[in-house]
């Protein structure tokens, strides 16, 4: 491939990755324009280029954000297409740790919106392929194995993956959390109730240190920005020589 090919086709891809982020900002028929604009792009980018997985994730990346847009059959046709790009992604590049998380979620939206068990395979599927994202970078799929738990009502397991998830940075933050119907199961019991009272607790032990960090170094600052003093100049004395000195007093 040229230098100029290779210029183009990494050009048509970006172009793609913008057009993905405008339609999830955008509404619906706008929406469903871009996306198709982004997908004629990364169906160009994989003829013949090196860019194949980062141009199929990026694909199924957009496909799944449009399927949580749609309803009904539509939706289930657009999760299954993403499922298939992040699928054939990791067929290229077995490592491609966003297309194994990735591929968990579209299954567990897509049986989200089935319907179906929480011991269906759909959901079996998706923990396979978030314990793959494990395997590439530890816990990085902890939170998402959280969910399967908590929908299974497997409250230890469920405990001991949010754990996982905080302790490696991959936990989303409370309000997050909170919103999440995969752990509506566990939100009222008393279990979950502390495990998000020590998010509260480290939140407020993390400001509490920045806040003395900050003092600390403005102090320092103010110590260091000590106000110069100029000498002390003594003014001169003009001596008559017509005067006598004064004698001292006694």
């Amino acid at each position: 491939m040229s230098l100029l090919e290779s210029f183009t086709k990494k050009k048509a891809l970006t172009t793609a990755i913008n057009d993905t982020a405008k339609a999830r900002a955008s509404e619906s028929q706008a929406a469903d324009v871009l996306y198709n604009a982004a997908y004629h792009n990364y169906a160009e980018v994989l003829l013949g280029d090196p860019l194949r997985s980062e141009t199929l994730y990026n694909w199924g990346f957009a496909l799944l954000h449009q399927a949580k847009t749609k309803t009904g059959d539509e939706a289930v046709k657009l999760y299954q297409e993403a499922i298939a790009k992040f699928y054939f992604c990791l067929l290229l590049n077995p490592s491609y740790l966003g297309s194994a998380i990735n591929v968990g979620v579209a299954f567990m939206d897509l049986a989200r919106l089935e319907g179906v068990d929480c011991y269906d395979e759909t959901y079996s599927m998706a923990r396979n392929y978030f314990d793959k994202a494990n395997a590439i970078q530890a816990n990085s799929a902890a939170y998402n194995i959280a969910c399967i738990h908590a929908l299974r009502d497997e409250k230890q397991a469920c405990l001991e993956a949010l754990e996982n998830a905080k302790n490696s940075g991959y936990l989303p933050d409370a309000e997050e959390i909170m919103g999440d119907p995969d752990l509506d199961k566990a939100k009222n019991q008393l279990w979950f109730v502390m495990f998000m009272k020590t998010l509260d607790d480290t939140s407020a032990s993390d400001e509490a240190e920045n806040e003395a960090s900050s003092d600390t170094a403005e102090q320092a600052a103010d110590a260091d920005a000590k106000p110069e003093i100029e000498p002390e100049i003594e003014p001169e004395t003009q001596t008559d020589s017509t005067d006598e000195p004064e004698s001292p007093k006694e």
